[in-house]
């Protein structure tokens, strides 16, 4: 962005001697004016001829030099100022996602994991200088999108997410946060995250989610686990119509907070309950404000300098103040 800027802006006070150097110059002017008593003006009436009239003008001139060269004194001069951020502490994240077919309850809007998807784009949108991957699961997990910077990635990959027969149904926790921290445990960042989410108990996989919770406090990952759920009944989907859709019926909702308040107790995350979309935005916000980058930003100053101008106007006025007084006017000086 470029701008002006004055290197010495305290020479402006110096336009307070502007009403000063006026009234000298009246003062002086009439000083030099001679003076002659006559008994009527009658027969110089008319006689003023245009020069005479344009005297004046020198000392406009004249001021105008001054306050040109005032101005040069300030020293203007544009700014074009360039940013250059440094991550100094970088952090790498992985979310792991429960794409179960729990997920399309409608407690949240649209569903469960419309909504999720949502608030995780804006997440990784809102975190431009850290690493992030993706990890999917049901009774299986694999890694959706390995720890990259490639944010673009990363938020098509999100986009791509939605219930289907890859996995087969089921809630395996522990397999979803082993993969995530198998992701994580190589990385040479200064921070290790994952972000567990889930919508109901572990009741599949060959890991136990104390095991995968172990592992990640062995690799110094934290893990912030987040149980998506209203509190009480909701839209479940419990079969496919002929048509292809889901069929829905109300059924209570089951999360086991105790097991997910264990796994960020034992890492030094934390546990939150995303009950509705606003809740879960909250979550999301609070998180990104406990989990901040440092940065290192480098400013560049290119200054191009403006004061020339003002010099050389100066210069040429009072040389043509001069050259006026000397010449055309010298005669009623």
């Amino acid at each position: 962005m470029t701008k002006v800027t004055f290197l010495n802006p305290e020479f402006f006070w110096l336009f307070l001697l502007i009403p000063v150097a006026i009234v000298w110059l009246l003062r002086k002017k009439n000083h030099q004016s001679a003076t002659l008593k006559i008994s009527s003006l009658q027969g110089f009436k008319g006689s003023k001829s245009y020069l005479t009239k344009l005297k004046p003008m020198l000392n406009v001139l004249r001021i105008l030099a001054l306050c040109s060269l005032i101005i040069a004194m300030a020293r203007p001069r544009t700014v074009d100022v360039s940013n250059k951020t440094k991550t100094t502490k970088g952090i790498d994240i992985v979310m792991a996602i429960d794409v179960s077919g729990s997920m399309l309850a409608k407690d949240l809007k649209p569903d469960r994991m419309q909504a999720l998807k949502k608030l995780a784009s804006d997440f990784v949108e809102e975190r431009p200088n850290d690493r992030i991957g993706l990890v999917v699961y049901a009774s299986e997990a694999y890694t959706k999108t390995p720890v990259t910077s490639d944010k673009a990635v990363i938020l098509d990959a999100i986009r791509s997410i939605k219930y289907d027969n890859v996995l087969v149904d089921g809630t395996g926790i522990g397999m979803g946060l082993a993969t995530a921290v198998n992701r994580l445990k190589d990385s040479k960042a200064k921070s290790k995250v994952v972000i567990l989410m889930t919508d109901g108990v572990n009741n599949a996989g060959f890991i136990e989610p104390d095991t995968a919770s172990d592992i990640a406090k062995q690799y110094g990952i934290k893990v912030y686990t987040i149980g998506i759920g209203t509190n009480g009944m909701a839209m479940f989907p419990y079969a496919i119509a002929p048509n292809g859709k889901f069929l829905f019926q109300m059924m209570k909702v089951e999360i086991d907070e105790q097991m997910m308040r264990k796994i960020a107790n034992n890492t030094g995350g934390k546990y939150f309950r995303a009950t509705s979309n606003s809740k879960l935005a909250e979550i999301y916000a609070t998180i990104n404000k406990l989990e901040t980058t440092e940065i290192e930003e480098l400013k560049f100053y290119d200054y191009d300098e403006k004061f020339r101008p003002f010099v050389w106007l100066a210069g040429f006025l009072l040389l043509f103040e001069l050259g006026l007084r000397n010449t055309v006017f010298k005669s009623f000086i």
